[in-house]
């Protein structure tokens, strides 16, 4: 199989071990398992609290002591192993520390699995601005592929979700042992620093003033993408408390109407070389950021019937808002950083995305919906989404003000060493 054929299937199954359950572990949580919204925030917080050391410390082993592929099946062997054991628990603490097993293994492998496609890519002499994006697409067909096998089979409230996604975390757990080889590049010379010899380097990128910026936007912005996650599918579940909508198509497949947001992204991905081309990284994740506004913008105006083309139209936005942010994102750190600490920078992206960015969204919408936009139990979502809306507002503009970055047209797709 080519090269890029392989990468291919491992972008696919990375992705869909985590759409199996991800968008539909709400209702798993509050319809079979019927336990209190209280304690669902703490399990997205498990994505954050994972990815604030997992991505990092993993990206350091792959740098320096572990073949990347093989640190990569490992984790997702273990992964899947946890999520194997989430369907016996029946208590809500105990299923916080499943399913945080389970992000500890699986977080790291998302910015892993851009590092082995990215070394890989470069040993075979590939442009990875043109030949990434293609590649990664179907990573989101993955998570699509997912999202409507759970719902079609009838299981987005059922345990089921949970094995399937552990079968397949198995398979590419033993898949990615048959990958090309993407050794450690043990470059420490005699006498380093103890910040080298440790492999914590990539940590002295926070002293160059540019990436600790984009870090930070990064992580406001990881923080807009944890509300999706968490209150898309029961915001849209949420209508069946409303008579004339309680037998809608929106009610009956939320999750169907929400891969919409995935199939949009498959467009926006392939269209990521063009743009960075053309406008640059600054000017692109400003896109990203406004798309987040009319994300939420739309959601506070939607309904199933009148406001269902807001809903569609906020779920294509959701493409560009994604991909413009997180795809373009890797790609900057990838082009501006050493090849000798490829998979700790990728890591400290996603320490900051998915780790305090996710936090950040988890615990700070949890308290604000809770303490402003929830009465006698019931969500006042049009006021929820408006204020996410004005949250996004406010980080695009202080990005545009407070970023600098020039654009240089003949820089891009070119190999940064």
């Amino acid at each position: 199989m080519a090269i890029k054929n392989r990468l291919i299937v491992m972008s696919f199954l990375q992705f869909f071990v985590w759409g199996t359950w991800l968008i539909t572990v709400s209702n798993y949580w509050f319809i079979t398992k019927g336990w209190v919204g209280a304690d669902f925030g703490a399990i997205f917080s498990t994505l954050g609290l994972a990815s604030l050391i997992m991505p990092t410390l993993t990206g350091i082993i792959a740098d320096r002591w572990m073949n990347a592929e093989r640190l990569y099946g490992v984790l997702h062997l273990l992964g899947g192993l946890a999520l194997a054991c989430i369907p016996q628990v029946n208590h809500p603490g105990t299923f916080f520390w499943v399913i945080f097993a389970a992000m500890l293994c699986y977080m790291p492998t998302i910015s892993l699995s851009n590092s082995v496609a990215y070394n890989i890519l470069k040993t075979n002499h590939f442009d990875v601005i043109k030949v990434f994006p293609p590649i990664r697409v179907w990573g989101t067909i993955g998570f699509i592929a997912a999202m409507w096998v759970t719902n079609l089979t009838g299981n987005k409230a059922s345990a089921n979700q949970f094995y399937v996604a552990a079968a397949v975390a198995a398979l590419l757990g033993i898949y990615s042992f048959t990958l090309p080889k993407c050794p450690p590049l043990k470059s420490t010379e005699k006498g380093a620093p103890l910040i080298e010899t440790l492999g914590l380097g990539a940590f002295k990128l926070f002293g160059n003033s540019k990436i600790a910026l984009f870090f930070i936007f990064s992580m406001f912005l990881g923080g807009a993408l944890q509300l999706t996650n968490m209150y898309g599918d029961v915001f849209l579940s949420d209508f069946a408390t409303i008579p004339k909508y309680n037998d809608s198509f929106v009610v009956k497949y939320s999750t169907i109407i929400l891969s919409i947001s995935q199939i949009s992204e498959t467009l926006f991905i392939l269209a990521i070389p063009f743009f960075l081309k053309r406008f640059g990284i600054k000017r692109v994740m400003l896109i990203s950021m406004l798309a987040w506004v009319l994300r939420f913008a739309f959601f506070a105006y939607g309904n199933p019937a009148d406001g269902l083309w807001m809903i569609v139209v906020s779920c294509i936005v959701y493409g560009m808002a994604f991909d413009f942010f997180n795809i373009s994102g890797s790609l900057f750190i990838e082009t501006t950083t050493d090849s000798k600490i490829r998979s700790s920078a990728q890591g400290l992206f996603m320490m900051m995305t998915n780790g305090f960015g996710a936090i950040l969204g988890s615990l700070a919408s949890g308290y604000v919906i809770d303490r402003y936009f929830t009465v006698n139990n019931t969500k006042d979502w049009h006021g929820i989404w408006l204020s996410f809306a004005l949250y996004a507002l406010v980080i695009a503009i202080g990005f545009a003000v407070i970023f600098k970055h020039e654009h240089d047209p003949e820089a891009v797709g070119n190999p940064h060493h």
